[in-house]
């Protein structure tokens, strides 16, 4: 892969598990980026104000306290995984607004995927963080699943318990990722999925005027499926005091 940043302009969609059935697909615009670059087209920028932008800030750390890469790094050499670059897959900010459910910090060795770094974000501004690997940091495939104790309350129509299941397909075609909350009857399917291309202003421009403002269209269509929840009687959840570690 280039330094130049990578579009994912895909889809997520979300499936809720047991009693009470809710599920939805929305498209959303996602950058590939190496952290340490700043090549792109110029309605891109890094650590700058532009129409679309990535900041250290936003990911790696406290939240609004990041410290990007450096963090990924740390983080990834205490737990003692083999890699040589890292990439951050995430959504960009849009005219300085932001807001990710999450996102991914990639770790290879050569062409191998050796972990990933799931960075989670809820909506009452705290995060946490779930590093993924095999045993012995062997290469990730579409074929593996990985396993993680869910720590962090992110919906309160679920409980902070059960565990995460992650397959990641990281192509240089197209990226494709399955998350599903494992908690007895209940949980949640999520996917992320959508094709590789070059980040382009055209393609700004247009994930602009199809998804305008979209990180408050993020939070808007989080809050109105909450509503939707609610009037089908889901159970909801006071949240919970946050794990104080950073990672788990």
């Amino acid at each position: 892969m280039s330094q130049w940043p990578d579009h994912i302009a895909g889809s997520t969609t979300h499936a809720r598990r047991g009693s009470v059935k809710n599920a939805f697909t929305y498209s959303i615009d996602f950058v590939l980026i190496d952290p340490r670059a700043s090549l792109g087209p110029a309605l891109f920028s890094r650590n700058r104000f532009n129409l679309a932008s990535v900041r250290d800030r936003n990911h790696g750390g406290k939240r609004g306290e990041g410290r990007g890469v450096a963090w990924a790094e740390q983080v990834l050499s205490c737990a003692g995984v083999p890699f040589k670059r890292i990439l951050l897959l995430t959504q960009p900010t849009f005219l300085g607004k932001v807001f990710n459910p999450v996102s991914f910090w990639l770790a290879y060795e050569g062409d191998d995927l050796t972990a990933v770094i799931a960075e989670v974000n809820n909506t009452f501004g705290e995060r946490h963080s779930y590093l993924c690997h095999l045993p012995g940091f062997a290469p990730i495939t579409a074929a593996e699943t990985l396993r993680a104790e869910k720590l962090f309350h992110v919906s309160p129509f679920q409980q902070v318990s059960g565990r995460y299941s992650f397959r990641f397909n990281i192509r240089d075609d197209a990226i494709s990722i399955r998350i599903t909350h494992e908690n007895g009857a209940d949980g949640v399917i999520a996917t992320l999925s959508g094709a590789r291309q070059p980040l382009t202003n055209r393609a700004i421009l247009t994930g602009v005027l199809r998804r305008p403002i979209a990180p408050l269209r993020t939070l808007g269509l989080i809050y109105w499926q909450a509503a939707k929840l609610k009037l089908k009687g889901a159970p909801f959840r006071r949240r919970p005091t946050p794990p104080q570690q950073e990672i788990s």
